[in-house]
């Protein structure tokens, strides 16, 4: 449908192992990856290069030149499209804002996460947990081998992928927020806080969040309004988006050390969180949290159309239909609410409320259509 495809996520996701699947799919393929000294130099006269390919043209690693955009626009409205794009990248496109103004209508971008309970599968939901879901990580020999590439991956993400991209914050600097944001994960972000707690302005955390989100290693949940007679909060969640990380950031080695961590909750909320949007197929601004000051609440709205699905997540076998639960039903005009529990099965709490078990999402949970 599109004569450029992106594939975006962050680094070691598997983005080029994916698009070496679909490189085979086809019978003329000219491949540049822009971290090999030989392809940069390939690409000195982009022009030169480019316009005489035919079939798949897939370029690696295109964030390190972001002048190429303006050519693949010229390049994708040929009448005849003799070429086809596919680029992969390790930043959003509104950090590589030339990507998203000159191939507007003629890109679309598809976000590769890590791997998810649907493809590893409920017997290894505990590993997928704790070491998140890169899959070097996740495939790791042992939990040492694992720790030991994710500590090797977020010095790498801070030392060299950062200053790529033109990001010039010192790595030591940007790593202690980055662990703040760990010990915030799954709260409301409070911009004027951690700057007191950083000793910055409130306006360089804010890019600072902006960076670590661009680059796929934050998300944020934005809240949701309704016009009701109740104060609601206006400020965004904050999530470290991979659970490996966020342990390998709060000093957490394996499964014992989590659970007698503090953030073990949050932890937990914010995999199910994830394992929930990815099963449901929900997209970034499909998706939101809502509070009021009075202290009812909902970890997570999914609004498609005319549809509004809420869920809860607890760390129980024994979860309930909390009055806040049904004040956010009444509030919010919801179809139906599901607390995600970390017990065996799933069963129904009321009419509108159902009890669904983290490890049959796959059978209990319908994807959006």
């Amino acid at each position: 449908m599109f004569p450029v495809v992106g594939i975006i996520g962050p680094r070691q996701v598997g983005k080029t192992t994916l698009a070496r699947q679909v490189a085979a799919t086809h019978a003329q393929v000219s491949w540049y990856d822009l971290e090999h000294p030989r392809d940069l130099a390939r690409l000195s006269e982009p022009g030169l290069a480019l316009e005489p390919l035919r079939g798949l043209v897939v370029i690696d690693e295109v964030q390190r030149r972001p002048d190429l955009f303006p050519l693949l626009r010229s390049l994708a409205d040929r009448p005849e499209q003799p070429a086809r794009f596919l680029v992969l990248g390790s930043a959003s496109p509104n950090l590589l804002r030339q990507g998203s103004e000159s191939l507007a209508g003629r890109v679309v971008f598809h976000r590769l996460d890590g791997l998810s309970l649907h493809e590893v599968g409920n017997a290894r939901l505990d590993d997928l947990w704790v070491r998140g879901g890169f899959p070097r990580s996740f495939l790791a020999a042992s939990a040492a081998a694992s720790a030991e590439w994710r500590e090797a991956f977020v010095a790498s993400f801070l030392e060299r992928d950062l200053p790529q991209l033109g990001i010039g914050v010192p790595a030591p600097a940007m790593r202690r927020f980055w662990t703040m944001l760990a010990h915030y994960h799954g709260q409301i972000w409070n911009g004027a806080e951690l700057a007191r707690a950083f000793a910055v302005s409130a306006p360089t955390v804010k890019r600072y969040l902006e960076t670590l989100e661009a680059t796929f290693v934050v998300r944020t949940l934005r809240p949701w309004h309704v016009n009701i007679a109740k104060r609601q909060v206006r400020a965004p969640k904050v999530y470290l988006a991979d659970t490996g990380i966020l342990h390998t950031l709060l000093g957490l080695a394996d499964h014992d050390d989590l659970l007698g961590h503090p953030k073990v909750g949050a932890s937990w909320e914010g995999f199910a969180l994830h394992e929930v949007l990815m099963r449901l197929g929900a997209r970034s601004h499909e998706a939101y949290f809502w509070a009021t000051h009075a202290g009812a609440e909902l970890d997570l709205l999914v609004v498609r159309g005319t549809r509004r699905l809420g869920f809860e997540v607890k760390r129980t076998d024994a979860p309930r239909a909390s009055r806040s639960i049904r004040n956010a039903i009444a509030d919010l005009h919801l179809q139906r609410v599901d607390i995600i529990h970390a017990g065996p099965q799933t069963f129904p709490l009321a009419t509108d409320v159902r009890a669904v078990a983290l490890s049959s999402l796959e059978q209990d949970l319908e994807p959006l259509t």
